[in-house]
């Protein structure tokens, strides 16, 4: 069994402490959160105890779980790696770049395990792909939310459009070429609604949206391939995926209900498939695995290296958005 401790009881830190007292291999030894109001919240509804100190707290644990403000991710997780403990940090990795660098550097100087709470990827609608060959070449990914104060404090492309960033480069397998980005400032300091458009080396291009004051909810990722059309909807958590098959191709599914497209080439046969999901508690399954990676020292699903490569593409987006935006700014004229 696997003692771990919380840092960080706020609105997301309780759905972790929830979810970790229903992990087989996790023991809650406790938490630590600078709030007493957070912290007599996290005792009365789960009478888990608290801890004075953050030191106290890491010297009875095997890892801990960091759920916290940004801004505090580095610190936090310094003091916890160097104290050889395994680290679970919720998304975004760092408040920065250099930051995140320096943790990539101390987790394997000290021998530790970390994973980024990428969610999505435990999302069934990416997991009823596993095992699906995939190989895009144009992905279009929506990600839209109505307005919450909550998260204000970056920008849209850091709050949202990361998860779709972690996606996409987890399913393409080749450097970015170039990347154009605009965003605008609508109702906060940063950027609301951003666009990126990302080329890859191998010729794949992504267009990603991404805004915080939508009307509506939605969170849709679609990947083109050669001969097929995929459909991934977050929020209802399914997918589609269309195939097109030449007549007579012995990779036909059986018994598979087709429809007749006349094309120039001649006629070719579609297969609408939808792949079986199965409900999970995407949450509670990530930190699942990252205890299964530690107890048969196995990688982790989501590495570090992983939610530093995420955070430098979002870095860069921001740039370049911040370059559009002083382009933009036009000298007077005397």
């Amino acid at each position: 069994m696997l003692k771990i401790g919380l840092l960080g009881v706020g609105h997301l830190g309780k759905i972790h402490l929830k979810c970790i007292q229903a992990v087989a291999h996790l023991e809650l030894v406790g938490f630590y959160d600078p709030s007493d109001g957070n912290a007599n919240k996290a005792i009365e509804e789960y009478g888990v105890e608290r801890f004075d100190t953050i030191e106290a707290l890491l010297d009875a644990v095997d890892l801990v779980d960091i759920v916290t403000p940004t801004v505090t991710h580095f610190e936090l997780a310094q003091k916890a790696i160097e104290q050889k403990k395994h680290v679970f940090i919720e998304k975004p990795l760092t408040h920065t770049i250099e930051e995140a660098e320096k943790l990539v550097v101390l987790s394997k100087l000290h021998g530790v395990k970390v994973q980024v709470g990428h969610v999505e990827r435990f999302n069934p609608a990416l997991l009823s792909l596993e095992g699906m060959t995939l190989d895009p070449m144009f992905i279009e990914a929506h990600r839209l939310a109505i307005f919450n104060p909550r998260g204000t404090d970056v920008s849209v492309v850091l709050d949202l459009m990361i998860h779709d960033l972690d996606i996409i480069l987890s399913l393409v397998k080749s450097p970015v070429r170039h990347i154009s980005a605009s965003g605008v400032a609508v109702i906060s300091d940063s950027p609301d609604i951003s666009n990126a458009r990302i080329e890859f080396e191998n010729g794949c291009v992504a267009n990603l949206t991404a805004s915080r004051i939508s009307m509506k909810q939605m969170r849709k990722v679609r990947l083109f391939q050669k001969d097929a059309y995929i459909s991934l909807d977050f929020l209802e958590k399914n997918a589609q995926v269309i195939r097109l098959y030449d007549q007579g191709s012995s990779h036909i599914p059986t018994n598979a209900n087709l429809m007749e497209l006349k094309t120039n080439t001649g006629t070719k046969l579609i297969h609408i498939d939808t792949p079986s999901t199965e409900p999970v508690n995407a949450i509670k399954m990530e930190l699942e695995t990252f205890a299964k990676s530690i107890v048969e020292n196995e990688p982790t699903r989501v590495s570090i290296e992983d939610g530093f490569n995420a955070l430098k593409l979002a870095h860069e987006i921001m740039n370049e958005i911040n370059k559009r935006k002083k382009s933009s700014i036009q000298k007077p004229d005397f």
